[in-house]
């Protein structure tokens, strides 16, 4: 990936197997959006009171030309504890590529739309 990708943790051990993961599914957003300007990801762990076992929080900011940047921030359910960083990472990215299909879709609407815009078709009576 070309663009600049910034990885921060907060409450986690920093981990180059860790950022390599964050690295590679990074990459792969560009074959969803391939116009991207920039990728922020932060890898937490809040401190929580819960004996359901660790909670990751992953929070992904995506920068889109010419709109605000694309947020995505996953943290399963309490009942749902990942206790796995490399499961909440998958699916953190997972929702990621589901949103940024989304803005594509509409960015290329938008576009077809202005485009591509013809005149009503008479009523017919």
């Amino acid at each position: 990936m070309n663009k600049p990708l910034e990885i921060t943790f907060q409450g986690v051990e920093k981990s180059d197997a860790i950022e390599a993961t964050i690295a590679e599914k990074a990459a792969k957003l560009e074959k969803h959006f391939d116009r991207l300007t920039h990728v922020r990801v932060v890898v937490a762990a809040p401190h929580r009171h819960s004996h359901k076992g660790k909670i990751y929080q992953i929070k992904i900011e995506v920068g889109v030309p010419d709109r605000a940047p694309v947020v995505i921030t996953h943290e399963p359910e309490v009942t749902q504890a990942s206790q796995d960083l490399q499961t909440a990472i998958r699916d953190g990215f997972d929702a990621a590529c589901r949103r940024l299909d989304d803005t594509a879709t509409q960015m290329s609407g938008t576009a077809k739309a202005e485009r591509g815009r013809r005149r009503p078709s008479p009523v017919r009576e």
